[in-house]
């Protein structure tokens, strides 16, 4: 209570002498400060779990502990989430787009710290995803409840889950600049001036506590040795469009894997058949444990060969035939292991998976070219891996401006930026043209739970459709007479009159227009029933349905109310005129924000 009394203070004393726009600029800088803390205390917490595990494996052998180590982690996130946080984890940025558009921009306080301890867990026994997307929900959550606590309206609140966002990836990268990008092509669809500034001070912000946490020591990062040549555009094209296709079988892969292994129903089941398939991919390729940067790391030195370290294909190590298909099974295998890791129930997410995929995708396609030209070719294998890792994060993140600066910004400098624009802007085409919406989106889009880049339809679906239920229309059963009905005319203020059952099934509709000529024929009202004159309504809704749907029916039917069934049951009335009300309302609380 005295806490409440502080705040309470504080908040007065901030309405008198503090703006709400320098308000929120200073918010953004206190998300940025706790994003990156939490970015890289989770960075470090992984590494440390990491390092106890596999530091004292024999590179020259399968560890088997790697059959093991992934279904561990699995069991103790699934028993974490299930019987102390209480929630279902899936892909977290899904989820915070969700909460954005459908929940007011309200993300559960758990959510500040569950993604954090459940990911640790998760991808330090070797689940194959990334930290990206639960820091990135985890600084969302902050932002959102910073938001909350000091009464900021619903735009406020979307702009500092925007700064948290940013602030998490420009920690974790020690990149400002994509920090900033992803958060307006990924979490905010509609930026203005007004946000951008907030964006910029929170990515700031985490970008120099990473810095001062650990110097050089971020996530990832690469000192250019080869510079771009413009000869080699042909192939960056040709590289695009495979990085494009490798996108689409990332993301239809997924979909699949995850679609499979939720058909085992129980929670607990599905996370040990999840384990141990994932256990097993691992062991035979060990590139795949964890995030897989160390991977990467050793295909930008030209050490290739040492991927086949602690694999049971160590003693082929010779065979170029070997590490060509060990390689390419890393490809095939990655999205299959991202799946499993998820879908059983781990904690992580796609983004170092599509990072990954692209670098050795990369790496494959400038080794094969070198191979096949007979050194004709001569292309730079570390330019075209960092440069794969931008075209399939583009292609699978849907986030083309994001991949380019990423990349910029690890490497230091823009000598790639030529190619990462055109690699990031044909991988991504190439990949729209195959999958409409991201792996974030699609979902939510298919649902109609999330509307992009369409102002009127954004509004629409803020309205909550089972708060404009109009359930004080009188009801009569079939078998009424119509002098009950008249009776009921008489203390109704509405013209319309829903038929009910006995079971509370809606069977037709009778309006005054209906029994306007015969509702004073004193002889008539004794004999005749209500079912003679009653109608059934041109549509039916349901609560469940989204608005684009129920206005779609309001606009094939030509009716200006529909009933609402759920289950079979009546429940009331819609009518569009309340409909247009509450969004004028929405439109223009939505503009004054």
């Amino acid at each position: 209570m005295k806490n409440d009394g502080l705040l309470v203070k504080f908040l007065i004393w901030r309405v008198k002498h503090v703006s709400n726009k320098n308000f929120v600029l200073f918010l953004a800088g206190i998300i940025g400060l706790i994003a990156g803390v939490a970015a890289v205390t989770l960075k470090e917490s992984v590494h440390f779990i990491q390092n106890q595990l596999i530091s004292e494996f024999a590179i020259e052998n399968g560890n088997y502990y790697y059959l093991g180590f992934p279904l561990v982690g699995i069991l103790i996130t699934v028993v974490i989430s299930r019987f102390l946080l209480r929630e279902n984890l899936g892909h977290g940025i899904t989820q915070i787009l969700y909460d954005i558009a459908k929940n007011s921009a309200l993300i559960k306080r758990s959510k500040m710290f569950s993604r954090m301890v459940t990911s640790a867990i998760t991808v330090g026994f070797g689940g194959s995803v990334g930290l990206e997307a639960p820091i990135v929900v985890t600084g969302s959550a902050i932002g959102s409840n910073v938001g909350r606590a000091m009464h900021l309206n619903y735009k406020k609140r979307t702009i500092l889950i925007g700064c948290g966002a940013a602030g998490a990836i420009s920690a974790i990268f020690n990149s400002p600049v994509a920090g900033v990008i992803f958060s307006m092509e990924v979490i905010m669809a509609d930026v203005t001036i007004a946000m951008f500034i907030p964006l910029l001070i929170a990515s700031v912000t985490g970008a120099l506590v990473s810095l001062s946490l650990l110097g050089d020591d971020v996530l990832f990062s690469f000192k250019l040795i080869d510079s771009f040549t413009a000869s080699d555009t042909p192939y960056y094209i040709l590289l695009g469009i495979f990085c494009g296709l490798v996108s689409v079988y990332f993301t239809r892969m997924t979909y699949m894997v995850e679609g499979l292994i939720a058909k085992v129903k129980d929670r607990f089941g599905r996370a040990i058949v999840g384990g141990i398939l994932l256990g097993f991919v691992i062991f035979l390729f060990p590139p795949m444990y964890g995030e897989g940067y160390n991977t990467i790391k050793l295909l930008l030195a030209n050490r290739e060969l040492e991927i086949l370290h602690t694999s049971p294909f160590f003693n082929e190590i010779d065979n170029v035939y070997i590490v060509f298909g060990f390689i390419f099974g890393v490809i095939l295998m990655k999205p299959i292991a991202s799946a499993l890791t998820i879908g059983s129930g781990g904690s992580g997410g796609i983004f170092a998976p599509s990072l990954f995929l692209g670098g050795v995708t990369g790496f494959m396609f400038a080794t094969v070219l070198n191979v096949i030209t007979w050194g004709d070719a001569n292309v730079s294998t570390s330019n075209f891996t960092l440069v794969g890792m931008c075209g399939v994060m583009s292609g699978v993140l849907y986030a083309p401006l994001t991949a380019i600066f990423l990349i910029a910004e690890i490497t230091s400098g823009y000598e790639l930026f030529v190619p990462l624009m055109l690699v990031s802007a044909i991988s991504f085409s190439t990949s729209s043209f195959f999958e409409k919406h991201s792996l974030y989106t699609k979902h939510l889009i298919e649902r109609g739970d999330l509307i992009q880049y369409d102002k009127d339809r954004q509004v629409l679906s803020q309205i909550d459709l089972l708060k404009i239920i109009e359930k004080d229309l009188l009801t009569i059963q079939p078998e009424a007479t119509l002098e009950q009905l008249v009776n009921l005319v008489r203390i109704s203020k509405r013209n319309i009159f829903p038929v009910v059952n006995e079971n509370q099934e809606l069977v037709g509709v009778v309006t005054l227009d209906d029994i306007r000529n015969i509702m004073f024929d004193k002889e008539k009202q004794k004999d005749t029933v209500v079912k003679n004159y009653m109608h059934s309504p041109p549509a039916f809704v349901s609560s469940h349905e989204n608005m684009q749907s129920v206005m779609s029916k309001f606009e094939i039917s030509g009716a200006w109310n529909l009933p609402v069934i759920d289950h079979g049951k009546y429940v009331g009335f819609l009518s569009k005129s309340r409909i247009f009300n509450t969004y004028r309302k929405k439109l223009i609380r939505h503009n004054r924000e």
